[in-house]
Order: structure tokens, then C-alpha cells, then sequence
């Protein structure tokens, strides 16, 4: 099959352009050659033959959705599930969100070495409908009440309801002191910022991210034992670096900047405490890129830096471009790369959200895929790219 595509420019013009046809990165097998926690945040593969009312109701393939799961595990990447790439709060519901925790730990307990953590928020709470404090807090005792009894273990999501109602740093103090002194086990904190959810702006009490992060560090110094880390998604590199170097004794600092985290990955040596001076990873891009990542964390393993970078950095450009302004629908990009590497059988999502980035930016998505060798296998990917584009109404010999 050919390899050259007709492919729409930003401006509307078609390109010919042929794929490489390079071999993809081949990942690494078994997280025990890492040495970094590693992360990925995994997306759900819709049911695209369910009858539903997308705008309300949400339906998933459960089989394909945990068989990516079960790759990602082989790979030896942990997963972080039903959070933001899940499409949570973006059309995956929390009923919904609790059975994907249920089926992928359940999967998990056949799987050695397999890791699980999940996504514990107050999404079932409409924020017009928190009254107080107490509501945001019982939002979050439910949910976690919920995720530990089927023995997951937490990530404390950024909530919208607690945004909505608080009016002063003390006020997220109170909520999430009374959260983390219930907590079963250590938990992992998600800073998630403005770019990813508009409705999370000026988290922490404040918009000024340097005084945040002073409340969020408040947070962690109060129950250090109840932290194992805190995943900051703000896609600033030099103020994870900063929090990263205050954090306290034991506790990690996990990436979630997709533009930067080669480097802070790498990381700089510097810090007071040995795990200071790098990040590890809680990245939805490591599901799109997953062969790679896992190819690169193991040569990082071995002390082998520049193996790591001259597989990561290529990638980045991969990533920017999937989480451009506006960020939150980056998740259409991930599915986009899942189903041209043969990992879904259609390209659709949960809530519709295919329809959130336009054929130019997927095409863009596809030269920078190739580029960087994350296609795994060109002539599907080609044919199925031809598809696409035929519907659009772009003849492709």
C-alpha cells in the first residue's frame, strides 16, 4: 500500500506527503529496569455502537479499554486511571469512572507487577450544587470510601466544587486536612491547572502560582506521612523544579507538564533530598507514546542519558502539539494516535469528542508521529488516515 497521503496544511492547502516508513520504538519490557515511578494516564475506548444520548450518557468498550491497559502493564508503565485523559469530567461519568476502576484493578491482580493508582474526586457533585464545605468534603469521603473498598489506592483529584465554594487558602487546608486523616494509605496529590480546566483557576486560594504553591506545600508539611507525592499539571518546568526542591523527605514530585517532561524526567542532580533533584511520571502523554517512554525510562535505568534523550525528545514535539491551547482537548490526539496504531478499531470517543480538533491539526499530529517513530505500523496507519480524510472529502489514491 502507499505510503503517500494528500494531507490539509494549516491554510487549507493539500500536501502530498509520503510516511517514512521507519520502524516504531519498540518499548522495554517490565518496570523492575526503571528508576522513576512511571505513570501513564490511560484513555477509554467508547463503544461506538451504543445507542445513547451522548451529551448525558456514555458508554465504553470495556474489553478494548482494559486490553490497552494490560500493554501499557507489559510496557512497565503503571497506570493512573479515570482521571482528566479517561475523559473524566469530560463525559465519563462516575459510575462509569468507578467500573473502570473495579474492571482495571481486577485485570491488575493477574497481571505481576502490575500498578494501579485511581482517580478519587467530587465529580458526582455538580459545583452549583455545593452548598459548603461539607458537601465538597462528603463528595470526597464517598468517592474514597468507594475506590479503598475495592483496594485501590488514591490520587486526591483537583476538585471544581471545592473552586467554587472556598474563599481563602484556610478553606482548602480544611478540606484536605480532613481528607488525607481519613486516607487508608498514602495518596497522591493532583494539582491539575487552568489550561487543562478552566473551572480549577486559582486553585489553592489564589492565582499567583508562586503563593499556591506555598498552601498546596502548607497541605503536604501537615500530613507528610499520608503524601507519597503530588503531580502538578501547570506546564511551567521552573515551578515544578521549585516545589520540587521544598518538598518534604519522601515525597515525590510527578511530572504532569507535557511539554517539558523529558528534562524534568532527566532531571538536574540538584535538591536536598536524593528524589529531588528529578521527577517521576504521571503523564497522559505516556499513552500515546507509551513504546517510547518505556524504551527510554529503561535506558535512563542503566545510566544511559543520552539513549533516554535521543528517545524522549523527539517526542516532545509530538506532545506539544497534541496538548495546544486549548489543552483540555488533548485527549482527542491520544485516541486519534490509539486508533492509527491499530489499538481501537474506530476513532471515536466517549461524549463525541473526536469532533474537538480539526483535520489540519490531525494531520499535523500525523507527520509529527511519523517523525518521531511513535507509528507502530505505517500502512495501517496510512489506510486508516485515508479514511479519514475521505470523509472530509479528500480523494486519496
Amino acid at each position: 500500500m502507499t505510503l503517500t497521503l494528500q494531507l490539509p496544511r494549516p491554510n487549507g492547502e493539500l500536501e502530498n506527503y509520503r510516511l517514512s516508513g521507519r520502524t516504531a520504538i519498540a518499548g522495554s519490557a517490565g518496570a523492575g529496569r526503571f528508576n522513576r515511578l512511571a505513570y501513564s494516564a490511560a484513555h477509554v475506548v467508547a463503544d461506538p455502537y451504543a445507542d445513547i444520548d451522548p451529551s448525558r450518557q456514555c458508554a465504553v468498550d470495556w474489553d478494548a479499554t482494559i486490553a490497552y491497559r494490560k500493554r501499557l502493564w507489559k510496557l512497565g508503565l503503571g497506570v493512573a486511571e479515570a482521571m482528566d485523559t479517561a475523559q473524566r469530567g469530560m463525559g465519563l461519568d462516575w459510575p462509569t469512572s468507578l467500573q473502570l476502576i473495579d474492571r482495571t484493578l481486577q485485570a491488575a491482580r493477574d497481571v505481576p507487577g502490575a500498578d494501579v493508582v485511581s482517580g478519587c474526586g467530587t465529580d458526582h457533585l455538580s459545583p452549583d450544587d455545593a452548598r459548603g464545605f461539607d458537601d465538597v468534603i462528603a463528595a470526597y469521603e464517598m468517592q474514597m470510601e468507594a475506590i479503598e473498598k475495592l483496594g485501590g489506592r488514591l490520587i486526591i483529584m483537583a476538585s471544581r466544587a471545592l473552586a467554587r465554594v472556598a474563599q481563602t487558602p484556610d478553606d482548602y487546608l480544611r478540606v484536605y486536612d480532613r481528607i488525607l486523616s481519613q486516607s487508608r494509605e498514602p495518596v497522591v496529590l493532583h494539582w491539575l491547572g487552568e489550561a487543562f480546566d478552566p473551572a480549577l483557576a486559582g486553585y489553592w486560594g489564589t492565582a499567583d502560582l508562586d503563593v499556591a504553591m506555598d498552601h498546596a506545600l502548607a497541605v503536604i508539611a501537615a500530613h507528610p506521612e499520608k503524601v507519597t507525592g503530588i503531580k502538578i499539571s501547570l506546564l511551567d518546568k521552573d515551578k515544578e523544579i521549585a516545589m520540587r526542591r521544598r518538598l518534604p523527605a519522601g515525597v515525590r514530585m510527578f511530572t504532569g507538564d507535557d511539554f517539558n517532561y523529558a528534562e524534568l524526567i532527566a532531571g538536574d542532580g540538584q535538591g536536598n533530598q536524593p528524589n529531588h533533584g528529578h521527577s517521576d511520571a504521571l503523564l497522559g502523554i505516556f499513552d500515546a507514546i507509551a513504546p517510547a517512554a518505556s524504551a527510554a525510562l529503561a535506558a535512563l535505568g542503566t545510566g544511559d542519558e543520552a539513549r533516554f534523550k535521543a528517545i524522549l525528545e523527539p517526542t516532545v514535539a509530538v506532545s506539544r502539539h497534541i496538548f495546544q491551547a486549548p489543552t483540555r482537548f488533548y485527549k482527542t490526539g491520544i485516541v486519534f494516535l490509539a486508533w492509527l496504531n491499530g489499538h481501537q478499531t474506530h476513532f471515536s470517543m466517549v461524549g463525541g469528542q473526536q469532533s474537538m480538533r480539526s483535520l489540519p491539526h490531525l494531520a499535523q499530529l500525523l507527520r509529527l508521529a511519523d517523525n518521531a517513530g511513535l507509528l507502530e505500523d505505517p500502512d495501517l496507519a496510512a489506510q486508516r488516515m485515508r479514511a479519514l480524510l475521505a470523509t472530509h472529502g479528500i480523494g486519496n489514491a
